[in-house]
């Protein structure tokens, strides 16, 4: 219970700030305006009839979508470059060069090539999560011990057993950890990219931004409230799932 004392605090200084008129509520709603708007947001739907499960479903997929594109990818990738220098010689300087470039830079050029729809959404969350997933698992590689390399040759091991047996489960604590900061940079960059317009009419960003449009600031933040929630639980989610697989030391 201590733990979740100073957000308590918070909320209710928050809802007195508003109930005696310090903070007007156009500008920040109270909690329980919040909770009312989190309501309609499952009830009536922003706009009207689109509720907000279904913001939620097509909001996930898109994610998905991207995400499995960058690990396909990534790590994969990640492991060559860890693992031959010259591989990650001739691949460092163009990743170094796009790797500084924000994901958002990219909707322009994306909706140029692909238009409004899930696959320019796809493209700009899997340049998001792209980078740190090859990054980490390029340094998951070149961290494990040489010896434990030198250990399995002298059994006559070949490259398929090494990277399989030595270099796989020696890297996966970095892999983890890249995925777990892709996907958060993904579902900051998804939210982002639905901003600019959606062809389905779902989605979470496009919902807050309809908020906007109709001057609806209370299901403005509920609705970045559940996009905080899904981050946190999809966060969770990877840490059980990195518990389970990763060896025990």
């Amino acid at each position: 219970m201590g733990r979740y004392l100073p957000l308590l605090v918070l909320l209710c200084l928050w809802q007195v700030l508003c109930s005696v008129g310090i903070v007007a509520n156009y500008v920040l709603p109270s909690p329980i305006e919040v909770a009312a708007g989190f309501w309609s947001l499952l009830t009536v739907g922003m706009p009207p009839g689109h509720l907000l499960y279904y913001h939620i479903i097509y909001s996930l997929y898109r994610v998905s979508l991207g995400f499995s594109l960058a690990c396909a990818l990534g790590i994969p990738l990640g492991l060559l470059m860890g693992w031959f220098p010259r591989f990650h010689r001739s691949l460092g300087p163009i990743v170094e060069i796009l790797r500084p470039i924000p994901p958002l830079a990219w909707i322009p050029i994306a909706i140029v090539w692909f238009g409004i729809g899930i696959s320019s959404a796809a493209f700009i969350i899997f340049l998001g999560a792209f980078f740190p997933i090859l990054l980490n698992t390029a340094s998951g590689v070149s961290s494990i011990n040489p010896i434990l390399i030198d250990a399995i040759k002298t059994l006559n091991a070949t490259q398929m057993d090494i990277f399989l047996k030595v270099l796989i489960p020696g890297s996966l604590p970095s892999i983890f950890i890249g995925m777990r900061v892709g996907m958060g940079v993904a579902w900051m960059t998804l939210v982002a990219a639905e901003f600019t317009g959606v062809k389905e009419g779902y989605g979470l960003g496009f919902m807050i931004m309809t908020a906007r449009d109709i001057q609806r600031p209370d299901e403005i933040l509920a609705g970045m409230f559940v996009i905080g929630m899904i981050g946190f639980a999809i966060d969770w989610s990877f840490r059980a799932w990195e518990s389970s697989v990763r060896p025990s030391e």
